[in-house]
């Protein structure tokens, strides 16, 4: 057994952050400013989108995208139970009602067929959840969209460096499209907290520019700048969701190690499924069968209850007593009564979502992981299936 704790994640920061973080402090200029400016510039041309736009978390950023479409009370915005709360809370708090349509098992992302089934003339948006970092099916769902006359908002918290059909997720396509990232701790990239809103169109980038600083004229951000203006416009209530330079100076200096993270995911999980793979008890996440490249947020198989002999439950529990750390993504949100009582979904409602909610688990996966620590996990696997 291991001697020290494996986490299930821990964030990666340079000594070029630290330094930048300190110079940001030293400067005097803590607030959203030109390093800000400099990440949203990097990750708009690593996705491809045209804009990009930093805000304090992806709950923010998801918040504005509502907001900038103009969801509100009536509204029903069609979405996956297989994701944190973040994604039906911003729903909510427009006023609009988050409707659930169930997940491939596989995949474990929503499925163009289930949103079909959900449509409504209430029906204003879809939030397809790029889980652990495997990109839905936007061609077929986006075809939905448009036969509709939907927005969609991808929630790619899980998703940067993520590819759909050769194009990363982020570069979107057309009007009322929008993509929103991550940058927690445990994401393939941090900045503390932190997220970004990526779109091609330029009506919605700057609604959600002067969303997410109270509503006031973009650009507001230096008007104590040397050369900046102290006047400016308020042109609806928005909120404070703007990004922090001190924040920005780590996600820049993270942009550039964004290939390398990705890369060393790459390779645990590949270790994980050549070692698991064929282990009585264990589902491996399986590809999508269409073209894509996983980012590798999180690394999610399935306890098979039937043949382990145990539960998730307890297989977590006998990965910690081994000093290893393990996570849960997700419970299903219809399972927890806010949301039970809101969506008026419960257990029997979403087989495929309750199935996996049932028996999914993270194993540790981060890039700082040594090989001996991958190779620790392993063990510890097949020793508890080996019971």
């Amino acid at each position: 057994m291991r001697k020290d704790f494996l986490p299930f994640a821990r964030p990666s920061i340079g000594e070029d952050a630290i330094s930048d973080v300190a110079d940001c402090i030293r400067s005097g200029w803590l607030v959203m400013g030109a390093r800000t400016a400099r990440f949203e510039e990097s990750f708009s041309h690593y996705t491809g989108a045209r804009y990009a736009l930093a805000v304090n978390s992806a709950t923010a950023g998801l918040h504005c995208a509502m907001m900038a479409l103009g969801i509100g009370a009536g509204d029903e915005v069609i979405t996956t139970p297989m994701t944190f709360a973040a994604t039906v809370n911003a729903v909510i708090l427009t006023g609009a009602k988050p409707v659930f349509a169930d997940i491939d098992r596989d995949t474990l992302c929503i499925t163009p067929e289930n949103i079909e089934r959900a449509v409504t003339k209430k029906t204003k948006a879809v939030i397809p959840v790029h889980f652990a970092g495997m990109p839905c099916d936007m061609d077929r769902i986006e075809a939905i969209a448009d036969a509709h006359g939907l927005a969609v908002v991808e929630d790619a918290a899980h998703a940067l460096g993520a590819e759909y059909r050769g194009r990363r997720i982020g570069a979107g396509r057309g009007p009322r499209r929008l993509a929103v990232f991550s940058f927690h701790p445990t994401k393939n990239i941090t900045t503390g907290e932190g997220g970004m809103v990526c779109t091609q169109d330029e009506e919605l980038a700057e609604k959600i520019m002067m969303l997410r600083q109270n509503g006031m004229s973009k650009g507001a951000w230096n008007r104590y700048a040397a050369k900046g203006r102290a006047d400016y416009d308020i042109f609806f209530p928005g909120l404070k969701y703007t990004m922090t330079d001190m924040q920005a100076a780590i996600g820049n200096s993270q942009m550039r190690l964004l290939e390398s993270f990705n890369r060393r995911r790459d390779e645990i999980v590949s270790f994980y499924m050549s070692e698991l793979s064929g282990l009585p008890g264990i589902i491996l996440p399986k590809p999508a069968p269409w073209p894509h490249k996983h980012s590798w947020h999180i690394f999610t198989p399935l306890i098979d209850r039937d043949a382990a002999g145990f539960s998730r439950d307890e297989f977590m529990l006998r990965m910690r007593e081994r000093n290893i750390g393990t996570a849960l993504h997700y419970r299903a949100l219809h399972l927890y009564s806010c949301y039970r009582e809101i969506t008026g979904a419960s257990r029997g409602s979403l087989p495929e979502a309750e199935y996996v909610s049932d028996r999914i688990v993270s194993l540790p996966l981060f890039p700082a992981m040594t090989d001996e620590d991958a190779e620790d996990v392993v063990s510890a696997v097949k020793e508890i299936c080996s019971l």
